[in-house]
């Protein structure tokens, strides 16, 4: 990738609905070299897809919980067993593998309190070899960045 494909990204991160025509304006670039290094940044993976962006709040999800997993066994089928149920749970936007005390960080969403409870007692309880489990409820947004630097 060159610094055109970099704005090229860059643009397209703010308004992914634009026309090729606009994108290329923006770019400086004329509107066929343009879609040129649009479908090689889709065919390489670079572009994984293209979605819209939805208000949690208005959609009825205003909670956003961060629960940390620590997991009794760290053998390879227990890892798994782990990542393969948080596959399916839909209020889990983000599993991320962590280094340090805790082996998992969940992003998750829910309506209020009563929606979480639930949602520990229905989806995580019943995972097997979960240790611990240390939640922290967010309470405001300093930045959310869709723009990646």
């Amino acid at each position: 990738m060159d610094e055109k494909d970099l704005q090229i990204l860059r643009e397209l991160q703010k308004d992914g609905r634009q026309s090729n025509t606009d994108l290329a304006e923006r770019v400086n670039l004329s509107p066929s070299p343009c879609l040129r290094r649009l479908r090689i940044l889709e065919q390489s993976g670079v572009i994984e897809g293209y979605t819209a962006i939805v208000n949690q709040k208005a959609y009825g999800l205003p909670v956003t919980v961060f629960i940390q997993i620590r997991l009794e066994h760290h053998s390879i089928e227990v890892a798994q067993e782990f990542e393969r149920r948080i596959q399916n749970i839909d209020e889990v936007m983000d599993c991320h593998l962590m280094t340090g005390d805790t082996d998992y960080l969940l992003r998750v969403v829910v309506q209020n309190l009563e929606a979480y409870e639930s949602f520990i007692r229905t989806h995580i309880h019943p995972i097997p070899s979960i240790a611990s489990i240390n939640t922290s409820f967010a309470y405001g947004m300093v930045k959310q960045s869709r723009v990646l630097p």
